[in-house]
């Protein structure tokens, strides 16, 4: 691969990497603590990605690409909408473990606005979240920001599908 090609595609991890190193120049403690940090950070993920994958491989084995579409795809209407809920209401794990997934849901061919319901559903509405939220704040507080952010995700849904579609069709 082309030098400047892999620059390229890298270079944001690559300016990041380079402040970190001034900071730790400026700072011996907390550049310490990024790079402590990150380590960590790095084996959280290497310990969740490797079974989320395996699972996508088999999802994308097992359940065929007209499924999504009838379920999920253009004309899914509410059925869409609520299996991207339900799907991110059972979801386990920290948010990035939701884009390999949301990879899968773009292949299979789900509406688009379905993908950014799930991404927003994944971050407010999960199973062991709403959980630690009612123990933590109180069922009252749980159910007024769930009312609140149920019709919140469906419409930011459906708003981010617009422009994306507009966009492209300015394109």
């Amino acid at each position: 691969m082309n030098v400047k090609i892999l620059i390229n595609r890298y270079k944001y991890f690559l300016i990041s990497f380079l402040v970190c190193i001034i900071i730790y120049f400026v700072d011996s403690n907390l550049g310490i603590n990024i790079f402590i940090s990150t380590k960590s950070s790095i084996v959280q993920m290497l310990s969740v990605l490797p079974a989320i994958m395996i699972l996508l491989g088999l999802l994308d084995v097992w359940i065929p690409k007209e499924y999504f579409i009838k379920y999920m795809g253009l004309n899914s209407g509410i059925i869409g909408i609520a299996l991207a809920f339900l799907i991110a209401f059972f979801s386990a794990g920290p948010m990035y473990a939701a884009f390999p997934f949301t990879s899968l849901l773009i292949k299979k061919g789900v509406k688009f606005s379905n993908i950014i319901i799930f991404l927003n559903a994944w971050c407010v509405t999960k199973f062991s979240t709403l959980l630690f939220e009612i123990s933590s704040l109180g069922y009252e507080f749980t159910l007024i920001r769930l009312i609140v952010d149920i019709p919140g995700v469906i419409i930011m849904g459906y708003i981010v599908n617009y422009i994306v579609n507009r966009k492209r069709a300015i394109d």
